[in-house]
């Protein structure tokens, strides 16, 4: 695995040179789902990447469909004033894409449907006379139930038809889908080296002609990550019975298992809501949990298992054991599977070590003003860098982001909504890698235990927003009823304990990108 923010003294990653990944593909086909995702895997592992996105071009220059030609959408013969107008956007497009790559950046995905070999060709060679690489990315898609939930989930919903009847929105997009089929034409030379995804669903495979060691990583990304539409939920775990420190590891206080009963009631209500909104039945979507081997994360999702195996028994269903320690056992991999599921409910339990918190080494139970206080020299060098510093015997938060990326990998595989129960840390890196902000933030982000971080994907980037549904001990850290504070690791709670922290959660969805 490459570390993440590793860069050579040239701003470029193994010095692989600039590299042009051109999307081809009939609307609806997945290319802007895998050109966003491909960019924030790219620059996951410190390469300068960018998507230039035709649409969003577009978008910016004439505005939504009701104000662009009635033959912008289609090919063949075209109206003088059309003509001019996909001239204009298509030589903006390429002007950033230039620009990008004059400005230090290494790769550029280039999100259009370049549908026409002539085309495309001619937009290769350009760029291939400047010596940079050109890859070619096909996303082919027959199956209509992937091409119907591409429409209904994420086209329709895009600025072009704001404000349409949703059926009038989808009869529209598969006017333009069959305007373009008339003209599409696949890859069949192998002038450039390419990559094929057939049916970007649980089953895509993919075709590839690719050499280079960072244009294998591109491949490598592109096979394990699918064309979905979950949600993925983040919750801090609930607060432990004894004062917490790196090495302790002990059950929820009363307060806690209050925390976790709430926190599902609120979680599979929330979802239940979602899921309908958007034309899904909740009873026939599984819910996935990720938790650390920590007891206090495992133990917060207890109360899910619990509610699984009532309805079981009330759905006539065999009867499992009672959730404890026991039930969990280790696979081959060291992930841990809980045996209780129910498919009444299709909830199931998956423990991850690598989601265990950040190490605070020799900052273990102390708060700023002791770190300030006993290690100086170190707390300054920390303040500088909070993401890369690594104090005596720690971790630094890029030492987490390279343990989590096994983790980011399989997040990216997952096809069932998720919900992660974890530590402040890890939330933070896996949340940062999602919306696509800088590494060097992630230290900042506010994680409070109490608020549900949601994460749907949108038209163009995805939708994150808060809710808050705890106010009980523990909520903001301090000595409650006579329990100790949970989380003395100061290095784990930085965002908490100190001023100039960030919050990620909006009042209303927003798209968060560049």
């Amino acid at each position: 695995m490459v570390a993440p923010l590793y860069t050579t003294a040239s701003g470029l990653l193994f010095h692989a040179g600039k590299i042009l990944v051109v999307t081809i593909g009939l609307p609806a086909r997945g290319k802007t789902h895998i050109s966003r995702a491909l960019e924030r895997y790219l620059r996951w592992m410190g390469v300068k990447t960018q998507v230039v996105s035709l649409g969003d071009y577009r978008r910016k220059i004439l505005g939504a469909t009701k104000k662009v030609p009635p033959d912008y959408f289609t090919l063949g013969e075209k109206s003088p004033e059309t003509q001019e107008l996909r001239r204009k956007v298509s030589e903006g497009c390429e002007k950033l894409i230039w620009d990008f790559f004059a400005g230090g950046g290494q790769v550029v995905i280039y999100d259009a449907n370049n549908g026409t070999k002539a085309g495309r060709q001619a937009l290769a060679e350009r760029f291939d006379q400047a010596g940079i690489h050109v890859v070619m990315l096909e996303t082919l898609c027959d199956d209509k139930e992937i091409i119907e939930n591409n429409i209904r989930s994420v086209k329709i919903s895009s600025p072009d038809y704001r404000g349409w009847d949703p059926d009038k929105a989808v009869e529209d997009y598969y006017k333009r889908i069959h305007d373009h089929e008339k003209y599409y034409e696949t890859i069949e030379d192998k002038t450039w080296p390419f990559i094929r995804i057939t049916n970007a669903s649980p089953y895509h495979h993919i075709t590839q002609n690719i050499q280079g060691y960072l244009q294998s990583r591109i491949v490598f990304f592109l096979m394990n990550i699918h064309n979905r539409f979950r949600t993925i939920y983040f919750a801090r775990s609930g607060q432990s019975l004894i004062e917490h420190s790196y090495k302790a590891d002990a059950d929820l206080s009363p307060a806690g298992w209050e925390y976790a009963e709430r926190l599902k009631e609120f979680v599979l209500d929330r979802r239940a809501k979602s899921l309908k909104e958007r034309g899904f039945n909740p009873n026939e979507r599984k819910l996935v949990i990720w938790t650390s081997t920590h007891r206090r994360a495992h133990h917060t999702a207890w109360p899910f298992l619990a509610t699984a195996q009532a309805s079981n028994i009330a759905e006539g269903l065999p009867m499992s054991s009672s959730p404890e320690p026991s039930s969990m056992v280790a696979s081959a991999n060291q992930t841990m599977v809980s045996k209780i599921s129910s498919p009444a409910l299709n909830v199931k339990v998956v423990e991850k070590p690598q989601m265990l918190e950040i190490n605070p080494g020799i900052w273990d139970g102390l708060s700023p003003e002791q770190a300030k206080k006993y290690y100086p020299e170190d707390w300054e060098r920390f303040l500088k860098d909070p993401y890369s510093f690594r104090a005596p015997r720690a971790e630094s938060y890029h030492d987490l982001s390279v343990r989590l990326e096994p983790v980011l990998i399989e997040l990216e595989k997952e096809q069932e909504d998720l919900l992660i129960i974890g530590h402040a840390s890890v939330i933070r890196c896996m949340l940062a890698y999602l919306i696509g902000l800088p590494a060097s933030e992630i230290p900042a982000i506010e994680i409070a235990r109490g608020d549900l971080l949601e994460v749907v994907p949108a038209s163009y980037g995805v939708h994150s927003q808060a809710f808050h549904f705890w106010d009980g001990p523990g909520r903001h850290g301090t000595v409650d009823q006579g329990l100790a504070k949970d989380d003395l690791n100061f290095y784990e709670n930085y965002a908490e304990d100190t001023k100039g922290k960030r919050r990620v959660d909006t009042p209303e969805p927003s798209i968060l990108r560049d």
